[in-house]
C-alpha cells in the first residue's frame, strides 16, 4: 500500500444534498489530513437549483476539496457508467474514498465495480470490516448518527475525532462572515433566535401556525431578544406569517445569504428554532443549539445534529422509519403530536441556561 505521502490524487465519492454534505464535515477534514499534499477531487451531485452542486454551495473555498466531478442520473446506464469510468480513469486517482449511506449488497458490488475498472487499486470505505449500517444504542433509544458512521467506515484512515468543533468547520471566509454581519445589521448587537421552519417536503413540516403560536409565544417571554429567519427564497413568505407577531427586531434573510454565509449568520445566534433540514445541521456546525420538531419518517439517532446541547423532539409512533415525503395516511401524526408548549419549554431550556 502506497504512503500517504505518495498519494497525489484522491476521488472521494459523496452524493446528496447540503445536508448530507455537512454531516460528512469531519470526514472531509480527516481526508485532508490523511493526504495533505494530494490533490481532493469529489465526485458527487450534480447543480441543484441554487445552480450549483450542494458540495460546492457548502465547502466552498475551505480548501477541503480542490474541484467536483459530476454523477449524473445518466452514469447510472451501462453507456454512463462506462463513461464515468473513463473520466474517473483520466483523473488517474491512487485513492478512492467511499462516503456513501448504507446501501444494498448489489449498489457496492457495483461501486467496487466501477471504480476498479477506473483503474483505482485502494478503496477506503466501502464495506471492509466494519458494520455498513447504523449501529443501535438500546439505553438511549437511538441508532448511531450518520456523521458518527462516516467516520468509523474511514477508521483506516485515522480518527475524524468528531467530538472536536475544529472538524466541523466550514472554514467560513471574511467575506462571508462580512455577508452575515450586513445580514443582521442591528441584530449582530442582540441576543438573537434563530429560525427555519422551511422543512423541504410534507412529512417533516410541522406546521405554519404552530410555528408562528410558537414564535408569538417566546417573543412574549423574551422581548429583548431579536429573530432571524434563514432559509431558501422560496421560504420567505411562509416565515413572513410565521414571525408576523414579533413587533421587535427581526430579519428574514430566506434566499438572501448563500448556506456558508447563513451559516456565519446562524453563528451569532442563542438558539436555532427549526424543522430537519440542512439549515439545522448549519447551525450545529456553528456550535448553536438546535431545538427541532423531528419527523419519525427516519430512525431516531440518524439524522440528528451531531452534538450534546440540541433538544430533539421525536415522537415515535407505530409507523416511524417510514421514509415517506408525503405522509397522507397518517397526516403526519408523529409532528402533530408535539404539542408547541413541548417546543417552547424545550427552548427555554436552552434561551435560560
Amino acid at each position: 500500500m502506497r504512503s500517504a505521502s505518495s498519494v497525489r490524487r484522491v476521488l472521494i465519492y459523496r452524493l446528496g444534498g447540503l445536508s448530507d454534505m455537512l454531516v460528512a464535515l469531519p470526514c472531509f477534514h480527516l481526508i485532508a489530513r490523511a493526504f495533505p499534499q494530494a490533490e481532493r477531487v469529489l465526485l458527487t451531485s450534480p447543480p441543484d437549483r441554487g445552480g450549483a452542486a450542494p458540495a460546492a454551495r457548502i465547502l466552498g473555498r475551505s480548501g477541503l476539496v480542490r474541484r467536483y466531478m459530476e454523477y449524473t442520473l445518466a452514469a447510472r446506464t451501462n453507456g454512463g457508467l462506462l463513461r464515468l469510468a473513463w473520466r474517473i480513469r483520466r483523473f488517474n486517482a491512487d485513492v478512492l474514498v467511499h462516503l456513501m449511506p448504507p446501501r444494498p449488497s448489489i449498489q457496492t458490488a457495483r461501486d467496487d465495480r466501477l471504480f476498479r475498472l477506473a483503474g483505482i487499486g485502494r478503496i477506503a470505505g466501502l464495506a471492509g470490516n466494519e458494520a455498513p449500517g447504523h449501529t443501535y444504542d438500546a439505553a438511549a433509544g437511538c441508532y448511531e448518527s450518520e456523521a458518527s458512521r462516516l467516520a468509523r467506515s474511514l477508521r483506516s484512515l485515522g480518527d475524524a475525532a468528531i467530538d472536536d468543533p475544529a472538524n466541523w468547520s466550514l472554514g467560513l471566509t471574511a467575506e462571508e462572515k462580512g455577508a452575515a454581519a450586513i445580514g443582521l445589521g442591528p441584530l449582530m448587537r442582540r441576543r438573537l433566535i434563530a429560525c427555519s421552519p422551511g422543512a423541504g417536503m410534507q412529512a417533516r413540516d410541522w406546521g405554519r401556525d404552530r410555528w408562528r403560536t410558537l414564535l408569538t409565544r417566546l417573543h412574549s417571554r423574551y422581548p429583548e431578544h431579536g429573530l432571524a429567519f434563514v432559509g431558501d427564497a422560496e421560504d420567505e413568505e411562509e416565515c413572513n406569517y410565521i414571525g408576523w407577531n414579533w413587533t421587535g427586531p427581526r430579519v428574514n434573510l430566506c434566499g438572501k445569504l448563500t448556506p456558508r454565509e447563513s451559516a456565519a449568520a446562524l453563528g451569532h445566534a442563542t438558539v436555532f428554532l427549526g424543522a430537519d433540514c440542512a439549515f439545522m445541521h448549519l447551525a450545529a456546525s456553528v456550535g448553536v443549539p438546535c431545538v427541532i420538531a423531528f419527523s419519525a419518517r427516519t430512525l431516531p439517532g440518524i439524522g440528528y445534529p451531531y452534538g450534546r446541547d440540541h433538544q430533539i423532539l421525536y415522537h415515535r409512533t407505530s409507523c416511524y422509519g417510514c421514509n415517506l415525503e408525503t405522509c397522507v395516511s397518517e397526516a403526519r401524526r408523529c409532528l402533530t403530536a408535539i404539542p408547541i408548549a413541548e417546543m417552547e419549554s424545550a427552548a427555554v431550556r436552552v434561551l435560560d441556561r
